[in-house]
């Protein structure tokens, strides 16, 4: 505001000081778009160079070298949809033992989520020391429990919000609002894949249906389109796949190679079109995958021992059954992993059949009673996928993240049996490429309610996946509506003691 303009009384602004403060504001506009289109504005706090990955329109899936050296070349996401508890699976509290049914200290008055917490609440599994580490797992995970000593648990993640949605979005894209990309995005943006017969980056749906919030969770957000997760599982491929029958091969490819010859035509024409050009690229991809994603979704071709190690060839009841369609999912993963796609996100447990607790690890009414069933649908399958990575030699090159959204309360909800949402504290876990084996990092109290020793926020968990690619989290950038996006916002440090 001009400060020479006689004042008026009140809140009035005659013309002559509303036509200057709308100069004033006009030109800051102007500065800001300036400084935008030059890089300057929003500027990257680290005062590092950014890294923007040189990608040809017509190549996005292109592989590209990461900056620094990298221990990992393909990363495998297991998502426990619905808030998996820590403290029926990897985090073992004595002193939740010693003082079930009692109220825990300082927080008799405590309301969470759904409301008020009556009594601390032990496991219903109990817990052993597992391999030469002895590390202390349940028992509603032993298959997961026997490989303790190729994991490296984070015990010590604390989240942002104790929402589901938003859960799911900080965990995939380290944001809770929609619209943000995905972690998975981000990576198939900096570095392509190996494999441009299939999609950079595959999300793969619990057999069961698809997370709470759906694509958001393996969407690109403000990154071009090409980078969106493509989502099928091994019940139901992409759909729509092969030609009609009508339709004779030769004709079928005849027909194909006449349209490549008008794109390549149009894209002459306009020169320098990078709509264009991703446009043709990704109707170039949608063909490859006619031959590609047909093989790599039948797995009629496993030898039974395969189909034995994950659980794959049981049947005959309702969690045998569930578990045989999640392995499916699990021998896809690792059969896209072993043709080169880069980033692969596998979910267990989904949000559109059965209502809270029913599809998904949302143990709010009957723990006992509702992980007796997710458990072993997770546990024998995972394992197998763990076993067979390693036995194949991918798991040298292949990171593995298990997470979930958020943790549980070490008490039980007033008047229920089950746990009630805890973003305070909770465990991750990672496997293969760089991370250290039979390792636990950070720690939570006594009663596994809040991370107090070396806390690690999902910012954190984030910069060190990237780091472990060969990526600065810091540089790792995308310019968007004048700021210098990331995927850790301006947050996140690499959790250097998990590294090997």
């Amino acid at each position: 505001m001009n400060p020479n303009l006689p004042r008026l009384p009140g809140n009035l602004l005659d013309r002559r000081r509303f036509l200057g403060d709308i100069g004033t504001g006009l030109s800051s506009i102007a500065l800001a778009h300036i400084l935008g289109r030059q890089g300057l504005l929003g500027a990257n706090v680290s005062g590092k160079e950014p890294f923007r990955p040189d990608i040809d329109p017509g190549r996005p899936y292109a592989p590209r070298t990461p900056p620094l050296a990298a221990k990992a070349r393909n990363v495998l996401v297991i998502f426990c949809s619905g808030a998996c508890s820590h403290l029926d699976t990897f985090d073992y509290k004595p002193e939740l033992v010693r003082r079930h049914g009692q109220p825990m200290p300082g927080q008799e008055k405590l309301v969470t989520f759904q409301g008020e917490q009556g009594a601390l609440a032990r496991s219903p599994w109990e817990f052993k020391p597992r391999g030469q580490s002895g590390k202390m797992v349940s028992d509603l995970v032993p298959h997961l429990a026997a490989l303790a000593d190729d994991l490296c648990f984070i015990h010590s993640m604390q989240g942002k919000t104790n929402t589901h949605g938003p859960g799911e979005n900080f965990m995939s894209t380290g944001q809770t609002l929609d619209g943000f990309p995905s972690l998975g995005a981000w990576v198939a943006y900096a570095l392509g894949s190996e494999d441009q017969s299939l999609p950079a980056y595959v999300a793969i749906p619990d057999p069961r249906g698809k997370p709470q919030n759906s694509v958001n969770n393996w969407a690109p957000g403000f990154l071009p389109a090409a980078f969106q997760g493509t989502d099928f599982n091994a019940r139901n491929p992409i759909r729509n796949l092969a030609p009609p029958g009508s339709v004779a091969g030769d004709r079928d490819a005849a027909t194909r190679a006449f349209l490549q010859r008008l794109n390549e035509g149009h894209a002459a024409r306009f020169p320098g079109d990078g709509d264009l050009a991703a446009r043709i690229a990704s109707y170039q991809l949608a063909a490859r995958m006619q031959l590609a994603v047909p093989g790599v979704a039948d797995l009629s071709s496993e030898p039974a021992h395969i189909l034995r190690l994950y659980g794959a060839d049981e049947g005959g009841s309702h969690i045998l059954d569930t578990r045989a369609a999640y392995a499916r999912n699990c021998i896809l993963a690792r059969r896209l992993v072993e043709k080169g796609v880069r980033f692969v996100q596998l979910f267990n447990g989904a949000y559109q059949t059965g209502g809270e607790g029913v599809s998904n690890w949302d143990g709010h009414k009957d723990l006992l009673n509702q992980y007796s069933v997710h458990g072993p649908v997770l546990d024998k399958p995972t394992a197998g996928l763990l076993i067979d990575l390693k036995q194949r030699g991918l798991l040298d090159e292949t990171l593995v993240v298990w997470c979930t959204e958020f943790g549980r309360m070490p008490t039980f909800q007033k008047g229920s049996k089950g746990r009630d949402h805890n973003p305070a504290g909770f465990t991750c876990w990672l496997a293969g490429a760089g991370v250290r084996k039979g390792f636990s990092h950070g720690a939570t109290d006594d009663f596994g309610y809040k991370a107090v020793q070396d806390v690690v926020s999902v910012h954190d968990f984030h910069a060190t996946i990237l780091h472990l690619l060969g990526l600065d989290h810091e540089r790792l950038t995308y310019y968007h509506n004048g700021l210098e996006r990331r995927l850790t916002d301006v947050h996140g440090e690499v959790v250097r003691p998990v590294l090997a």
